[in-house]
């Protein structure tokens, strides 16, 4: 049975690097991939990268697109209605380490991405 992915989006490869990292090391069943940095390795996010991300995370279960600030959410929406897919969910309003932590983990317990996303929100809410 497939899980969900997960796709960190954050304006630095480092930091979407190092994010997966962390995960990595309680999490090993989840495609959990890293879209972090322009397509040239500068600061910034690319539409077209996290798209790619996006399809390698996706084994038919879902994705949740988490991303670190501003501009990196515009980028994410572009993404998800690039591939046309109808399982992707932007997670909003999550930290982007410990929702990374969070939704790999949920995935890993072979939720549905609609559980993941819901289980998210009840983590980070306010």
């Amino acid at each position: 049975m497939a899980n969900v992915g997960v796709v960190l989006i954050s304006h630095s490869s480092k930091v979407a690097e190092g994010t997966k990292d962390i995960i990595s090391e309680a999490v090993s069943d989840v495609k959990v991939i890293p879209a972090g940095g322009t397509e040239e390795g500068g600061i910034g996010t690319s539409a077209p990268k996290i798209q790619q991300a996006l399809e390698e995370a996706d084994d038919g279960a879902g994705v949740i697109l988490l991303y670190d600030i501003g501009s990196a959410g515009m980028n994410a929406e572009m993404a998800v209605e690039l591939t046309e897919r109808k399982n992707c969910y932007i997670a909003e309003d999550i930290p982007l380490v410990e929702g990374g932590y969070v939704a790999a983990v949920e995935a890993g317990m072979g939720k549905s991405v609609e559980d993941v996303l819901s289980s998210l929100r009840k983590s980070f809410s306010s």
